[in-house]
């Protein structure tokens, strides 16, 4: 794209010695309001392939700073695990605590665009499943019955895939 720009350029530079140069004749009337027609259409298109490339380029800014802190969420949901196994404990006090810590951790995460990904009773999808081990099951072929690890979306992407059971299908049915 910068080449053709150059070349455009280039062409408007030899246009510009053409109509400069001393001729017997001045141009006429007609030759010069084509040239005119041909440098603006150039300038318009010029303008318009730069217009194109801010636009393109803020899109793609705008991408880089919404998932810079990928890999650190990514982490911290290693943190969320832990919390999730913790509150599975038997002390009243212990997991009070703990629900209160996990309350704040994902209040947190959704101040980030960090959303769970809810996958128990809903159909497996690849793009944010990741199938653990298949069990027989009453439930339609292909259902999520139970979830190992909850998966999460960074705004509209998805940075960890839950890992589920999936069900085979129908048994003794």
């Amino acid at each position: 794209m910068v080449h053709d720009t150059e070349e455009e350029f280039n062409g408007l530079d030899q246009e510009k010695k053409e109509i400069s140069a001393p001729d017997s004749t001045p141009p006429s009337p007609e030759d010069l309001q084509r040239d005119y027609r041909d440098l603006n259409e150039r300038f318009l298109r010029l303008a318009a392939d730069f217009d194109n490339f801010r636009k393109r380029t803020a899109r793609e800014m705008d991408a880089q700073v919404r998932f810079a802190i990928e890999g650190f969420a990514v982490e911290l949901l290693e943190v969320a695990d832990n919390f999730e196994r913790a509150l599975k404990s038997e002390d009243a006090k212990a997991r009070e605590g703990l629900e209160q810590i996990q309350k704040l951790f994902r209040t947190v995460l959704e101040r980030h665009g960090i959303q769970p990904i809810e996958s128990v009773g809903k159909k497996f999808d690849p793009a944010c499943h990741e199938a653990v081990v298949s069990l027989p099951s009453s439930c339609e072929e292909g259902t999520v019955m139970e979830e190992f690890t909850c998966g999460y979306r960074m705004h509209d992407r998805v940075i960890r895939c839950a890992k589920v059971a999936v069900s085979k299908g129908k048994e003794g049915v």
